[in-house]
This record gives C-alpha cells, structure tokens and sequence, in this order.
C-alpha cells in the first residue's frame, strides 16, 4: 500500500492532468457542449494538461533534473494556452521549452553508446526540420524543427527510458509534423484536427513520468 504521502503528491497531478486534457478535447471537438466554449477558457482548460504535469515534476523529487523537466512542461503548458490565440508566441514558448529540455538530456546522457543509438538520435534530429520543412516550406518552421529535432535526438540519446521519454520525445515530433501538415496540405487538415492533441499529450506524459521514474529509481539504489 502506497504512503498518504506519496498519493497526495502522486496521483492527484497525474489524474487532474489526466482529466484537464480530456476535458479540453471532449470540449474542443464540441462533443460535451452544443456550443463552443470561449478560447480563453479553452486555453485555460488546454494549457492544464501539461501544467499539471510540471507541477507534478516539481513536488515529486527534488534533483535538478526533475525542476528542469517541470520547467520544460510549464513551457509547454504556456505554449498549449498561447497557440491558438497567438502562434507565434505559443511557438516560441514550445522553442525555448525544447531548449531547455536539450539541456536536461544533455546533463543527463548515457556513459556508453551503441552505434545504433547515435544513428537514431542523428535520424531524429536531421529528418525532423527536414520533413517539417518539406510539408510547409516556411523558414520559421524550419527553425523551430531545428530546436525540435534536437529535443527529440537528445532524449533518445539520454539515459532515460527510450519507451517512454525516448518514444515521447518522438510522439511529440509526430504531432508537429501532423499540425505541419494540415497547414501545408488541405486534405490532412481532418486528420490532424483530431489526432494532434491525443498524440501530443500522450507524448508529454510519457516524457514527465519516465524522467520522473528514472530519478526516483536512482534514489531508491543510492
């Protein structure tokens, strides 16, 4: 049985998280509501997925790490509520996040590495601005698939978990590229409408739970 404790600091983030991001969907996609909620409640209710998920990083451990993972979800909290209203500004809140996560990865690199894992973080970080390039041919977007594709390669390059960090970093890539290509291409503009958000969250709860898991298992062997 888990301490009171740990469930005070545990469960409620990850389940009000959990019920922010479906929320917003349900609502999003005017599947609970006959009529659409204001945009700022949804980017309140949007940007609450990832917030929580920072707030649970922060209070579940104590190591730099965890405070920079935490710091990389605010980023994405504040970009997930700024995007819709103001693009750019989401965006850019979204590039420096992914800096900042470089960072965390970067500390945090494996003391060995196969050849095959440094072929798939090259993979990443190259075909990543590449693709993303080729679906919108605009030079801001290619900048901001630089920072990442280096986000991506870098966390699968990192001693974390390559199922769950590394394959979360690459979610994220893909709902990029999917809201990349609905503006680029008529026809995905469908498919990405419903798929971006499940895919984008499902990505940055892997990434904080994974980091966080990490860490907490090397407390638990010190």
């Amino acid at each position: 049985m888990m301490p009171k404790r740990v469930l005070s600091e545990h469960r409620p983030w990850l389940l009000c998280s959990l019920a922010a991001s479906l929320a917003f969907y349900l609502v999003s996609k005017q599947l609970v509501l006959s009529e659409p909620m204001p945009e700022l409640y949804q980017a309140i209710l949007k940007g609450g997925g990832v917030g929580f998920l920072a707030v649970y990083a922060w209070v579940r451990h104590s190591e730099l790490s965890a405070k920079l993972i935490s710091i990389v979800m605010v980023f994405g909290a504040l970009g997930d509520a700024l995007l819709d209203l103001f693009f750019e500004v989401g965006a850019g809140f979204f590039f420096v996040g992914h800096l900042v996560a470089c960072l965390l990865y970067l500390i945090n690199r494996r003391a060995n590495y196969q050849f095959s894992q440094i072929g798939a973080s090259l993979v990443l970080f190259l075909i990543t601005p590449l693709v993303s390039w080729l679906l919108t041919r605009d030079p801001l977007v290619l900048l901001y698939s630089v920072a990442l594709g280096a986000m991506a390669g870098c966390a699968w390059a990192s001693r974390f978990s390559r199922y769950r960090v590394g394959l979360g970093a690459v979610l994220f890539v893909v709902s990029d590229w999917l809201i990349f290509a609905g503006m680029g291409i008529s026809s995905a503009e469908p498919l990405a409408k419903w798929l971006v958000w499940p895919i984008y969250y499902a990505g940055q709860f892997l990434i904080a739970t994974g980091i966080i898991q990490t860490l907490r298992s090397d407390l638990a062997s010190a």
